[in-house]
Protein backbone atom coordinates (compact mmCIF):
# COMPACT_ATOMS: atom_id res chain seq x y z
CA UNK A 1 0.00 0.00 0.00
CA UNK A 2 1.31 3.42 -0.91
CA UNK A 3 1.51 5.96 1.94
CA UNK A 4 -1.13 8.37 0.61
CA UNK A 5 -3.64 5.87 -0.77
CA UNK A 6 -7.16 7.08 -0.02
CA UNK A 7 -6.14 10.73 0.06
CA UNK A 8 -8.20 12.89 -2.30
CA UNK A 9 -6.56 15.94 -3.87
CA UNK A 10 -8.14 18.61 -6.06
CA UNK A 11 -5.51 20.53 -8.02
CA UNK A 12 -6.66 23.74 -9.68
CA UNK A 13 -3.32 24.21 -11.35
CA UNK A 14 -1.28 25.04 -14.40
CA UNK A 15 2.36 25.42 -15.45
CA UNK A 16 5.01 23.98 -13.09
CA UNK A 17 5.02 24.88 -9.37
CA UNK A 18 1.64 23.51 -8.30
CA UNK A 19 1.80 20.50 -10.67
CA UNK A 20 5.19 19.62 -9.15
CA UNK A 21 3.63 19.47 -5.66
CA UNK A 22 0.57 17.47 -6.72
CA UNK A 23 2.64 15.07 -8.84
CA UNK A 24 4.56 14.01 -5.74
CA UNK A 25 1.30 13.40 -3.89
CA UNK A 26 0.10 11.30 -6.84
CA UNK A 27 3.37 9.33 -6.82
CA UNK A 28 2.65 8.43 -3.19
CA UNK A 29 -0.79 7.08 -4.01
CA UNK A 30 -3.07 10.09 -3.63
CA UNK A 31 -6.03 10.37 -5.99
CA UNK A 32 -5.30 13.70 -7.70
CA UNK A 33 -7.97 15.33 -9.84
CA UNK A 34 -6.35 17.98 -12.01
CA UNK A 35 -8.80 20.69 -12.98
CA UNK A 36 -8.07 22.04 -16.45
CA UNK A 37 -9.69 24.90 -18.32
CA UNK A 38 -11.47 23.89 -21.56
CA UNK A 39 -8.33 24.65 -23.61
CA UNK A 40 -6.18 22.71 -21.14
CA UNK A 41 -3.21 23.53 -18.94
CA UNK A 42 -1.08 25.87 -21.04
CA UNK A 43 1.97 23.76 -20.12
CA UNK A 44 0.62 21.18 -22.57
CA UNK A 45 1.90 23.47 -25.32
CA UNK A 46 5.40 24.27 -24.04
CA UNK A 47 7.21 21.88 -26.41
CA UNK A 48 6.85 18.56 -28.22
CA UNK A 49 9.91 16.78 -26.81
CA UNK A 50 8.18 13.84 -25.07
CA UNK A 51 6.60 11.58 -27.70
CA UNK A 52 5.18 14.67 -29.38
CA UNK A 53 3.93 16.13 -26.10
CA UNK A 54 5.20 18.75 -23.69
CA UNK A 55 8.13 17.52 -21.61
CA UNK A 56 6.95 19.67 -18.70
CA UNK A 57 3.41 18.29 -18.83
CA UNK A 58 4.49 14.66 -19.09
CA UNK A 59 7.00 15.02 -16.25
CA UNK A 60 4.65 16.80 -13.83
CA UNK A 61 1.25 15.23 -14.46
CA UNK A 62 1.84 11.50 -14.30
CA UNK A 63 -0.65 9.61 -12.18
CA UNK A 64 -3.31 12.33 -12.19
CA UNK A 65 -6.89 12.35 -13.43
CA UNK A 66 -7.73 15.30 -15.67
CA UNK A 67 -11.10 17.00 -15.32
CA UNK A 68 -12.05 19.80 -17.68
CA UNK A 69 -14.28 22.45 -16.12
CA UNK A 70 -15.43 25.83 -17.34
CA UNK A 71 -15.42 27.76 -14.09
CA UNK A 72 -17.09 30.72 -15.75
CA UNK A 73 -20.34 28.70 -15.78
CA UNK A 74 -22.62 27.70 -12.88
CA UNK A 75 -22.38 23.96 -13.74
CA UNK A 76 -18.57 24.16 -13.72
CA UNK A 77 -18.58 25.89 -10.35
CA UNK A 78 -21.08 23.39 -8.95
CA UNK A 79 -18.90 20.48 -10.02
CA UNK A 80 -15.80 22.07 -8.48
CA UNK A 81 -17.71 22.65 -5.22
CA UNK A 82 -18.66 18.98 -5.15
CA UNK A 83 -15.06 17.91 -5.73
CA UNK A 84 -13.76 20.18 -2.97
CA UNK A 85 -16.39 18.90 -0.54
CA UNK A 86 -14.95 15.42 -0.90
CA UNK A 87 -11.29 16.43 -0.90
CA UNK A 88 -8.60 16.22 1.73
CA UNK A 89 -6.30 18.67 -0.06
CA UNK A 90 -6.92 21.61 -2.39
CA UNK A 91 -3.96 22.97 -4.34
CA UNK A 92 -4.35 26.08 -6.47
CA UNK A 93 -2.08 28.54 -8.23
CA UNK A 94 -4.56 30.99 -9.68
CA UNK A 95 -3.77 34.68 -9.37
CA UNK A 96 -4.36 35.93 -5.80
CA UNK A 97 -8.05 36.65 -5.30
CA UNK A 98 -9.15 34.74 -8.41
CA UNK A 99 -10.48 31.74 -6.50
CA UNK A 100 -12.58 33.99 -4.25
CA UNK A 101 -13.94 35.84 -7.29
CA UNK A 102 -15.06 32.48 -8.66
CA UNK A 103 -17.07 32.01 -5.46
CA UNK A 104 -14.58 29.86 -3.53
CA UNK A 105 -13.32 32.07 -0.73
CA UNK A 106 -10.79 30.04 1.25
CA UNK A 107 -11.94 31.33 4.62
CA UNK A 108 -15.48 30.18 3.86
CA UNK A 109 -14.25 26.86 2.46
CA UNK A 110 -12.36 26.13 5.67
CA UNK A 111 -15.42 26.99 7.77
CA UNK A 112 -17.46 24.54 5.73
CA UNK A 113 -14.72 21.88 5.59
CA UNK A 114 -12.59 22.20 8.75
CA UNK A 115 -10.41 19.17 7.86
CA UNK A 116 -9.52 20.59 4.46
CA UNK A 117 -5.87 21.39 3.76
CA UNK A 118 -5.54 24.11 1.14
CA UNK A 119 -2.30 25.28 -0.42
CA UNK A 120 -2.24 28.45 -2.51
CA UNK A 121 0.84 29.08 -4.65
CA UNK A 122 1.50 32.55 -6.00
CA UNK A 123 4.29 34.81 -7.16
CA UNK A 124 4.42 37.24 -4.26
CA UNK A 125 1.85 36.00 -1.74
CA UNK A 126 -1.65 37.14 -0.89
CA UNK A 127 -0.74 40.68 0.13
CA UNK A 128 2.09 43.18 -0.15
CA UNK A 129 3.03 45.71 -2.85
CA UNK A 130 3.56 43.14 -5.64
CA UNK A 131 0.78 40.70 -4.75
CA UNK A 132 -1.15 41.38 -7.96
CA UNK A 133 1.82 41.27 -10.31
CA UNK A 134 2.09 38.31 -12.67
CA UNK A 135 5.02 36.09 -11.81
CA UNK A 136 6.84 33.36 -13.71
CA UNK A 137 10.02 31.46 -12.96
CA UNK A 138 12.55 33.67 -14.73
CA UNK A 139 10.84 36.85 -13.52
CA UNK A 140 11.30 35.74 -9.91
CA UNK A 141 14.90 34.68 -10.60
CA UNK A 142 15.49 38.27 -11.66
CA UNK A 143 13.39 39.99 -8.98
CA UNK A 144 14.91 38.02 -6.09
CA UNK A 145 18.46 38.60 -7.31
CA UNK A 146 19.29 35.02 -8.28
CA UNK A 147 20.32 36.10 -11.79
CA UNK A 148 22.90 38.45 -10.28
CA UNK A 149 24.71 35.39 -8.90
CA UNK A 150 24.35 33.17 -11.97
CA UNK A 151 26.61 33.13 -15.00
CA UNK A 152 30.09 34.50 -15.54
CA UNK A 153 31.57 37.90 -14.69
CA UNK A 154 30.46 39.42 -17.98
CA UNK A 155 26.66 39.15 -17.55
CA UNK A 156 23.91 37.74 -15.31
CA UNK A 157 22.09 34.61 -16.44
CA UNK A 158 19.10 32.45 -15.66
CA UNK A 159 19.54 29.12 -13.94
CA UNK A 160 19.19 26.52 -16.70
CA UNK A 161 16.06 24.88 -15.27
CA UNK A 162 12.83 26.26 -13.78
CA UNK A 163 14.49 26.41 -10.38
CA UNK A 164 11.97 28.80 -8.77
CA UNK A 165 8.96 26.77 -9.85
CA UNK A 166 10.54 23.50 -8.77
CA UNK A 167 11.69 24.90 -5.42
CA UNK A 168 8.22 26.34 -4.81
CA UNK A 169 6.53 23.07 -5.68
CA UNK A 170 8.85 21.15 -3.38
CA UNK A 171 8.21 23.65 -0.57
CA UNK A 172 4.45 23.36 -1.06
CA UNK A 173 4.71 19.57 -1.05
CA UNK A 174 6.55 19.53 2.28
CA UNK A 175 4.10 22.04 3.81
CA UNK A 176 1.14 19.88 2.74
CA UNK A 177 2.73 16.77 4.25
CA UNK A 178 3.36 18.67 7.52
CA UNK A 179 -0.30 19.73 7.55
CA UNK A 180 -1.42 16.15 6.94
CA UNK A 181 0.67 14.97 9.89
CA UNK A 182 -0.81 17.67 12.11
CA UNK A 183 -4.32 16.84 10.95
CA UNK A 184 -3.71 13.23 11.89
CA UNK A 185 -2.94 14.42 15.42
CA UNK A 186 -5.42 17.28 15.91
CA UNK A 187 -8.07 16.68 13.26
CA UNK A 188 -7.62 20.25 12.03
CA UNK A 189 -7.03 21.30 8.46
CA UNK A 190 -4.74 24.12 7.35
CA UNK A 191 -4.73 27.09 4.99
CA UNK A 192 -1.24 27.29 3.48
CA UNK A 193 0.18 30.05 1.30
CA UNK A 194 3.51 29.67 -0.51
CA UNK A 195 4.98 32.44 -2.65
CA UNK A 196 7.69 31.94 -5.25
CA UNK A 197 9.47 35.08 -4.09
CA UNK A 198 9.55 33.92 -0.46
CA UNK A 199 10.93 30.52 -1.46
CA UNK A 200 13.72 32.04 -3.51
CA UNK A 201 14.53 34.67 -0.86
CA UNK A 202 14.86 31.84 1.67
CA UNK A 203 17.19 29.93 -0.63
CA UNK A 204 19.27 33.09 -1.13
CA UNK A 205 19.91 33.56 2.60
CA UNK A 206 23.65 32.85 2.37
CA UNK A 207 24.49 35.35 -0.40
CA UNK A 208 22.18 37.91 1.22
CA UNK A 209 23.90 37.54 4.59
CA UNK A 210 27.28 37.86 2.89
CA UNK A 211 26.13 41.05 1.18
CA UNK A 212 24.80 42.50 4.41
CA UNK A 213 28.04 41.47 6.11
CA UNK A 214 30.04 43.58 3.69
CA UNK A 215 31.14 40.98 1.14
CA UNK A 216 28.54 41.14 -1.61
CA UNK A 217 28.93 38.06 -3.82
CA UNK A 218 29.84 38.36 -7.48
CA UNK A 219 29.36 36.03 -10.44
CA UNK A 220 32.25 33.60 -10.64
CA UNK A 221 30.99 31.09 -13.22
CA UNK A 222 32.03 27.53 -12.37
CA UNK A 223 33.77 28.54 -9.16
CA UNK A 224 32.53 28.60 -5.59
CA UNK A 225 32.33 32.12 -4.17
CA UNK A 226 33.41 31.08 -0.66
CA UNK A 227 35.73 28.10 -1.17
CA UNK A 228 39.03 27.60 -3.02
CA UNK A 229 40.18 25.65 -4.86
CA UNK A 230 36.68 24.86 -6.07
CA UNK A 231 36.30 25.20 -9.82
CA UNK A 232 37.12 23.85 -13.28
CA UNK A 233 40.64 22.77 -14.21
CA UNK A 234 42.04 21.49 -17.50
CA UNK A 235 44.16 18.34 -17.81
CA UNK A 236 46.90 17.95 -20.40
CA UNK A 237 44.35 16.08 -22.51
CA UNK A 238 40.71 15.09 -22.12
CA UNK A 239 37.65 16.97 -20.81
CA UNK A 240 37.72 19.51 -17.97
CA UNK A 241 37.37 18.44 -14.34
CA UNK A 242 35.58 20.30 -11.57
CA UNK A 243 37.59 20.00 -8.36
CA UNK A 244 36.29 20.73 -4.85
CA UNK A 245 38.53 21.06 -1.76
CA UNK A 246 36.32 21.53 1.28
CA UNK A 247 38.79 21.68 4.16
CA UNK A 248 42.34 22.68 5.05
CA UNK A 249 43.11 19.00 5.69
CA UNK A 250 42.12 18.18 2.12
CA UNK A 251 44.26 21.06 0.88
CA UNK A 252 47.31 19.60 2.62
CA UNK A 253 46.65 16.21 0.99
CA UNK A 254 46.19 17.83 -2.43
CA UNK A 255 49.38 19.88 -2.06
CA UNK A 256 51.44 16.88 -1.03
CA UNK A 257 50.03 14.11 -3.22
CA UNK A 258 48.70 15.82 -6.35
CA UNK A 259 50.39 19.19 -6.70
CA UNK A 260 53.66 17.71 -5.46
CA UNK A 261 54.51 20.77 -3.35
CA UNK A 262 54.21 19.91 0.37
CA UNK A 263 55.40 23.40 1.30
CA UNK A 264 52.24 24.87 -0.24
CA UNK A 265 50.25 23.17 2.52
CA UNK A 266 51.60 25.62 5.13
CA UNK A 267 52.30 28.60 2.90
CA UNK A 268 50.45 31.56 4.52
CA UNK A 269 48.84 32.35 1.14
CA UNK A 270 47.20 28.92 0.97
CA UNK A 271 47.12 27.35 4.46
CA UNK A 272 43.50 28.28 5.21
CA UNK A 273 40.41 28.52 3.07
CA UNK A 274 40.09 32.25 3.80
CA UNK A 275 43.68 32.74 2.57
CA UNK A 276 43.09 30.62 -0.54
CA UNK A 277 39.97 32.59 -1.43
CA UNK A 278 41.83 35.87 -0.92
CA UNK A 279 44.60 34.51 -3.17
CA UNK A 280 42.32 32.63 -5.55
CA UNK A 281 44.32 33.45 -8.69
CA UNK A 282 47.56 32.11 -7.19
CA UNK A 283 45.76 29.08 -5.71
CA UNK A 284 44.12 28.21 -9.02
CA UNK A 285 47.38 28.70 -10.90
CA UNK A 286 49.16 26.24 -8.58
CA UNK A 287 46.40 23.64 -8.94
CA UNK A 288 46.02 24.29 -12.67
CA UNK A 289 49.70 23.61 -13.30
CA UNK A 290 49.37 20.21 -11.62
CA UNK A 291 46.41 19.34 -13.89
CA UNK A 292 48.28 20.50 -16.98
CA UNK A 293 51.03 17.92 -16.35
CA UNK A 294 48.66 14.93 -16.55
CA UNK A 295 45.97 13.56 -18.83
CA UNK A 296 42.34 13.19 -17.74
CA UNK A 297 42.60 9.53 -16.71
CA UNK A 298 45.68 10.16 -14.56
CA UNK A 299 44.08 13.18 -12.86
CA UNK A 300 40.89 11.29 -12.02
CA UNK A 301 42.75 8.22 -10.78
CA UNK A 302 45.06 10.26 -8.55
CA UNK A 303 42.30 12.43 -7.10
CA UNK A 304 40.03 9.45 -6.45
CA UNK A 305 42.98 7.69 -4.84
CA UNK A 306 43.50 10.50 -2.32
CA UNK A 307 39.73 11.03 -1.80
CA UNK A 308 39.49 14.52 -3.27
CA UNK A 309 36.05 15.42 -4.63
CA UNK A 310 35.69 15.91 -8.38
CA UNK A 311 33.10 15.82 -11.13
CA UNK A 312 32.96 15.68 -14.87
CA UNK A 313 31.54 18.81 -16.50
CA UNK A 314 28.77 16.98 -18.35
CA UNK A 315 25.99 18.00 -20.70
CA UNK A 316 22.56 16.45 -21.34
CA UNK A 317 24.04 13.92 -23.75
CA UNK A 318 26.30 12.68 -20.96
CA UNK A 319 23.44 12.62 -18.43
CA UNK A 320 21.33 10.60 -20.85
CA UNK A 321 23.98 7.85 -20.78
CA UNK A 322 25.17 8.34 -17.19
CA UNK A 323 25.70 5.07 -15.28
CA UNK A 324 24.03 6.52 -12.15
CA UNK A 325 20.88 7.72 -13.92
CA UNK A 326 17.78 5.85 -12.74
CA UNK A 327 14.75 6.03 -15.00
CA UNK A 328 11.02 5.43 -14.83
CA UNK A 329 8.69 4.89 -17.76
CA UNK A 330 5.15 6.21 -17.87
CA UNK A 331 2.29 5.76 -20.28
CA UNK A 332 1.14 8.89 -22.10
CA UNK A 333 -1.43 9.54 -24.82
CA UNK A 334 1.50 9.71 -27.27
CA UNK A 335 3.17 6.50 -26.09
CA UNK A 336 5.63 5.50 -23.39
CA UNK A 337 8.07 8.12 -22.12
CA UNK A 338 11.16 7.49 -19.97
CA UNK A 339 12.60 10.17 -17.69
CA UNK A 340 14.63 10.39 -14.45
CA UNK A 341 13.11 8.56 -11.50
CA UNK A 342 12.00 10.50 -8.40
CA UNK A 343 14.86 10.75 -5.95
CA UNK A 344 13.40 9.12 -2.79
CA UNK A 345 13.98 5.38 -2.61
CA UNK A 346 12.23 3.26 0.03
CA UNK A 347 13.73 -0.07 1.03
CA UNK A 348 11.63 -2.98 -0.18
CA UNK A 349 9.28 -0.79 -2.21
CA UNK A 350 9.18 -0.30 -5.96
CA UNK A 351 6.70 2.27 -7.24
CA UNK A 352 5.11 2.36 -10.65
CA UNK A 353 4.09 5.87 -11.67
CA UNK A 354 0.65 6.44 -13.13
CA UNK A 355 -0.16 7.46 -16.67
CA UNK A 356 -0.25 11.02 -17.99
CA UNK A 357 -3.84 12.06 -18.67
CA UNK A 358 -5.17 13.23 -22.01
CA UNK A 359 -7.22 16.42 -22.11
CA UNK A 360 -10.82 15.33 -21.87
CA UNK A 361 -13.47 17.42 -23.58
CA UNK A 362 -15.61 19.49 -21.26
CA UNK A 363 -18.88 17.88 -20.22
CA UNK A 364 -21.77 19.63 -22.00
CA UNK A 365 -24.38 21.20 -19.74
Amino acid sequence: MLPLEGLKVVALEQAVAAPFASSRLADAGAHVVKIERPEGDFARGYDTAAAGQSSYFVWLNRGKHSKTLDLATPPGKAELAELIAGADVLIQNLKPGALARLGFDLTQLHREHPRLISCSISGYGEDGPLANRKAYDLLIQAEAGLCSLTGGPEAPSRVGISIVDIATGATAHSAILEALIRRGITGEGACISVSMFDVMADWLAVPLLNHEGGTSPTRVGLKHPSIAPYGVFYPLSGPPILLAVQSDREWRVLARDFIGDPEAADDPRFATNLARVANRAATDALVGAAFARRDWQSCVAMLDGIDIALASVNDMAALSQHPHLRRVTVDTPGGKVSFPAPAPRILGESRQLGAVPALEPATPH
